[in-house]
């Protein structure tokens, strides 16, 4: 191989990192955007951790005396959500 070569081929490699760069950042950005609506939830639920954690605390101390209660309250909120989501669906 002679200087020539050498050269020509140290250029090939330094265009096929460069291009390998370029795609790396480009598959990053799309992956920072593809996990942005996940990130903005998981901030919001650790936003209201502390108020999270008292409800929780209170329903579960609800629930330990009152069993049937949650049973009715689990079914009316499951209820609920499904006629959220329909809701949703219809007016899209």
């Amino acid at each position: 191989m002679n200087r020539a070569d050498r050269q020509a081929r140290k250029a090939e490699l330094e265009h096929a990192i460069e291009q390998q760069r370029v795609d790396l950042l480009v598959a990053t950005s799309r992956w920072q955007s593809a996990g942005r609506s996940l990130d903005q939830g998981w901030n919001l639920l650790v936003r209201f951790k502390v108020p999270l954690l008292i409800a929780g605390g209170m329903m579960l101390y609800h629930g330990a005396r009152r069993p049937g209660g949650v049973a009715r309250l689990a079914g009316r909120l499951t209820t609920g959500a499904l006629i959220v989501k329909r809701a949703r669906r219809l007016l899209r």
